[in-house]
């Protein structure tokens, strides 16, 4: 839920009606004090599942926003970790956030737009978490072609995924309410702004990341627990690239 210090309606409206950079820029200050945020059950859970698969020397979090992962990957990484996202304002906040940390590998901030990342193939681990809907399907093959571009051989991709919520229960009609109403403002309203909860299917994604090049396993977050089908609420999509 939206906290007092989080920001009004007014804000929120303001932003809805930017462009996707743009609204980010003007959110920033506040992001941390909202819902989408990743939580940190989801940071904790991700950084448990990938810490066996490494060691790893070098990351990078992708669409870093705050700096959520960054946090992930100071705690995974040994030399050198970067942050990559297009919203200036974002980057100050993720900047502000992790100065100082004392033992910690060092950050570096890049503002890039992540279906043109400027990096040569030298990272041992790439994540994101809650991006996605930033892209739409037909962007999802240039955005991991980056991602396996930027990566040594051998290096990981991992993010995790939820389960999709049952068919008529209250979280799948306010997710399909949700991207039915960003639907008809971006066919309304110029610049659009681009996050859709449903564009993101495993089985699709899951392909393209074969597609590129990727060599694709899945993981349970058993952290987050199961549905009542015996089924992991959220799975860790792991993606090496050969």
């Amino acid at each position: 839920m939206p906290t007092p210090q989080g920001p009004t309606l007014r804000e929120l409206a303001v932003q809805a009606l930017s462009s996707t950079m743009r609204g980010y820029d003007l959110l920033a200050p506040k992001f941390d004090l909202t819902p989408y945020r990743t939580p940190d059950r989801v940071l904790d859970a991700v950084t448990s599942a990938v810490r066996p698969l490494g060691p790893f020397r070098r990351g990078l979090d992708v669409c870093c926003g705050t700096g959520a992962g960054v946090g992930v990957l100071r705690e995974l990484c040994q030399e050198r970790v970067t942050g990559v996202d297009f919203s200036a304002g974002m980057l100050g906040v993720a900047r502000s956030a992790h100065a100082g940390a004392a033992g910690a590998p060092p950050v570096d901030w890049v503002r890039a737009d992540a279906r043109a990342l400027p990096f040569a193939p030298v990272f041992d681990l790439a994540l994101s978490f809650g991006a996605f809907g930033h892209f739409l399907p037909e962007e999802r093959p240039l955005l991991f072609d980056q991602v396996f571009a930027s990566l040594r051989p051998g290096g990981l991709f991992v993010f995790p995924v939820g389960a999709p919520p049952a068919v008529g229960s209250r979280p799948y009609w306010s997710l399909l309410g949700f991207d039915v109403a960003m639907r008809v403002r971006n066919a309304l309203w110029r610049p659009p702004f681009v996050m859709y909860y449903r564009t993101f299917p495993l089985a699709g994604v899951v392909d393209d990341l074969v597609r590129t090049g990727f060599e694709v396993r899945l993981l349970p977050l058993e952290e987050l627990g199961r549905r009542q089908d015996g089924s992991p609420r959220a799975r860790l999509v792991v993606a090496a690239r050969g």
